[in-house]
């Protein structure tokens, strides 16, 4: 019988960011905007990518589920963008869900990503 394959955890996917030097969390800012504390930048929609998307789900407790966006800026910075789902959410309001909805996308491969 074949073995499944394991899933990637939250915390691997942050570490190998970190490993990479690539782990800039954005935040929404209070000006409707994303920011990067440690890349001092603040961002519009229009000047990131969605560049990976990845989803957990918890095994037994849905305040573990969330999605974890890999970014890229247009000077190839990348970062990420964290939040859980519904209810879960630290963004209230709809200004969050609004600027994600706005970010172009393009999906990439993870090797490529982290090589």
């Amino acid at each position: 019988m074949e073995q499944p394959i394991a899933m990637n955890t939250l915390s691997q996917i942050l570490e190998k960011l970190r490993l990479k030097g690539k782990d800039n969390e954005l935040k929404i800012s209070d000006h409707g905007k994303m920011q990067s504390k440690t890349l001092e930048k603040i961002y519009k929609p229009e000047d990131l990518t969605i560049v990976k998307t990845y989803r957990f789900e918890g095994d037994s407790d849905p305040a573990d589920n969330s999605v974890l966006y890999l970014v890229e800026d247009q000077d190839k910075n990348i970062g990420y963008i964290l939040d859980a789902y519904g209810i879960y959410s630290d963004n209230e309001g709809p200004a969050f869900d609004d600027f994600l909805k706005k970010i172009p996308t393009a999906d990439r491969d993870e090797q490529e990503l982290f090589a």
